[in-house]
């Protein structure tokens, strides 16, 4: 069963992948582990190498097929599912928005290739060590996929404005959206981790966005200017179309799940502030 599940989940695009597929979901439906209205989809993708029978199954209300244990999809499957779990725990005004996303998400066949970054590598270990101890299901998920996670810097703020220390300490990865292993349409899912003490500046941007840190203590603000405003781990913070916010990483590095419900592809944008030197300098106790 197990070579029949790996062939089911054939990456997509390959020369003869559909008709790989089928013959997979043919074997699987004699062994009734699938139904017959799951092997009809496979049947219709099968002429269509880049048809992806996942997105399919969702749009029919059908379930999906679990890949087999321990391959990188199953990974990133038990991480979705781990994500969605505890950000359907929450309460904010945007909860409707992101778990109305969320059940759009659907597997997209595909593990995108795993990046490594230097903020990642030397400080996703201690966030997730602080995440554990309130958070361990969620943390172990994380933990499991983060060979398989591809890392990426936010590159459209100019770095004159956005600094440098913001640049070169923070990553992300995402979980569903765009090219993640998950797919959804304008919306997406990730994560968000950020260096000890870096102070990420006042910005805004048209998509909605859910903040759930799973470290903590850290700064907020909602407006250039005005004083920071300490929340611990597990609190959510949720930002309406151009909101200003911004962060103050405490001494424990900064790791959320992010989420934007709409408008993913514009991008966001520095407002100035006169005080960024003296947040800069900060430490925040905790």
């Amino acid at each position: 069963m197990d070579d029949a599940l790996h062939l089911l989940h054939t990456p997509l695009g390959l020369a003869g992948s559909g008709r790989v597929r089928y013959g997979a979901a043919m074997e699987l439906y004699r062994r009734g582990m699938i139904s017959e209205a799951q092997l009809d989809v496979y049947r219709e993708a099968s002429p269509f190498d880049g048809r992806d029978p996942a997105r399919l199954l969702a749009d029919r209300g059908l379930p999906p097929v679990a890949p087999p244990p321990g391959t990188p999809a199953a990974v990133m499957q038990a991480l979705f599912a781990a994500a969605r779990d505890y950000l359907s725990t929450l309460s904010f005004p945007g909860a409707a928005e992101v778990r109305a996303g969320l059940g759009r998400c659907s597997p997209a066949g595909r593990v995108p290739a795993a990046r490594r970054h230097p903020v990642a590598d030397r400080w996703l270990g201690p966030a997730l060590d602080r995440a554990a101890s309130h958070q361990p299901q969620l943390a172990a998920a994380i933990a499991r996929a983060a060979p398989h996670l591809a890392w990426i810097s936010y590159d459209a703020y100019p770095r004159a404005a956005i600094g440098d220390s913001f640049a070169e300490g923070h990553a992300f990865a995402a979980i569903a959206g765009g090219s993640a292993a998950y797919s959804a349409e304008d919306f997406e899912l990730g994560l968000f981790l950020i260096a000890p003490d870096v102070l990420y500046r006042d910005h805004c941007h048209r998509a909605p966005e859910l903040y759930a840190p799973l470290t903590g203590p850290h700064g907020w603000r909602f407006a250039p200017g005005r004083p920071l405003i300490v929340k611990p781990a597990g609190e959510p913070v949720w930002n309406p179309p151009l909101q200003p916010h911004l962060t103050k990483v405490g001494p424990v590095p900064f790791l959320c799940l992010f989420v934007w419900t709409s408008h993913v592809n514009e991008p966001a944008q520095v407002l100035p502030a006169s005080d960024w030197g003296p947040l800069e300098a900060r430490h925040l106790t905790g």
